[in-house]
């Protein structure tokens, strides 16, 4: 019986310490639950929603701005940003109740989009309107905007580099990238970079621009400072996002004509796999738009506007693990993990 005891621990060290491949053993592996709440803006409901990770349950849900689009959060995760498209503010609601804590007024026709909160605690918004990028210093503070022209019909999305010294935006209307300085206001760089790029995400190193160009079908790594194309990829059909893995090692685009995501090989600058979320058929009744990967890029978090719901898909196998409540045509997500 000891024998026996002995060898029953031993095998069971063993297991512990030998990783288990997941794709050799799919029934084996059980999905760790994750952590923390994903909230969403449903744009067509003019609402703003808290879910659950853990549970997958909606915890909150708040009346919002008109058509609001994208989301960002704070650096402490204590807030929530939101950019009203169909109007001038940027609202800032509390994370823990949806509480609004904040209205910032951009002016006249803003129509901001995309949305970044920096780890340096400003904010930085597109406002397509007005062709123009804002920086929101101390926004929770004084609130002071700065406001600079990109020149650009369409200034959709951004990123803005790790300093804090520049951000680049997507011109849908111009069919450009533009380049902004956000210390001296030398005048902006302005490079066409396919048919309707829209998709635009920097990579953690900050060395190299990726771009979605829905008309083109393909994604483009991009110099930051010079906006010289250095590859072009061929990607699923209507690239409307791309987001890069935290790690830094894949970039993902969210195809809407195809009803699924492309996978892209940093490294090698090919795509080396493509996920089926809708699939075709059910790419036009669901309508897949923003995609956002979990903090540790495990997941990635797809929002099928149309079907009012946010499908989150293991990395790994590239399976859909469940579906997410995205109410009121759920679009711009942000994940705390706390």
């Amino acid at each position: 019986m000891v024998k026996a005891a002995r060898a029953l621990a031993a095998t069971l060290a063993l297991a512990a310490c030998t990783p288990i491949d997941r794709q050799a053993n799919p029934g084996f592996f059980v999905e760790p639950v994750p952590e923390g709440a994903l909230f969403v803006a449903g744009k067509f409901g003019n609402t703003l929603a808290r879910i659950d990770l853990a549970s997958g349950e909606e915890t909150a849900r708040v009346d919002s701005c008109a058509n609001p689009h994208e989301l960002a959060t704070s650096p402490d995760d204590q807030y929530v940003a939101l950019a009203c498209y169909g109007g001038q503010m940027v609202d800032i609601f509390r994370a823990s109740d949806l509480v609004r804590a904040r209205s910032i007024d951009l002016g006249e026709n803003a129509r901001p989009h995309g949305i970044v909160w920096h780890a340096n605690g400003d904010i930085y918004a597109t406002a397509e309107g007005r062709q123009s990028v804002f920086w929101i210093r101390d926004p929770l503070g004084k609130a002071e905007t700065f406001e600079y022209s990109t020149r650009q019909r369409g200034s959709h999305m951004l990123v803005v580099s790790p300093d804090g010294n520049h951000a680049w935006t997507t011109d849908l209307g111009s069919k450009t990238v533009t380049l902004v300085d956000l210390k001296t206001r030398r005048a902006p760089l302005s490079v066409e970079v396919g048919e309707e790029p829209e998709g635009i995400a920097l990579s953690p190193d900050g060395e190299t621009l990726w771009v979605s160009a829905r008309g083109s079908d393909k994604a483009f790594a991009l110099d930051p400072a010079t906006l010289e194309v250095r590859e072009e990829i061929a990607t699923g059909r209507f690239p409307l996002r791309i987001a890069v893995r935290p790690q830094g090692d894949f970039a993902v685009t969210s195809d809407l004509a195809d009803g699924g995501l492309s996978v892209i090989d940093i490294q090698t600058g090919e795509v080396v796999r493509a996920i089926t979320v809708a699939g075709p058929e059910g790419a036009q009744e669901r309508m897949q738009v923003t995609i956002l990967w979990s903090p540790d890029g495990t997941r990635i978090y797809v929002a099928e506007t149309q079907a009012n719901r946010i499908a989150e898909v293991d990395f790994a196998s590239g399976k859909t693990l469940r579906y997410l409540p995205g109410e009121g045509g759920g679009d711009g997500m942000a994940i705390v993990q706390r």
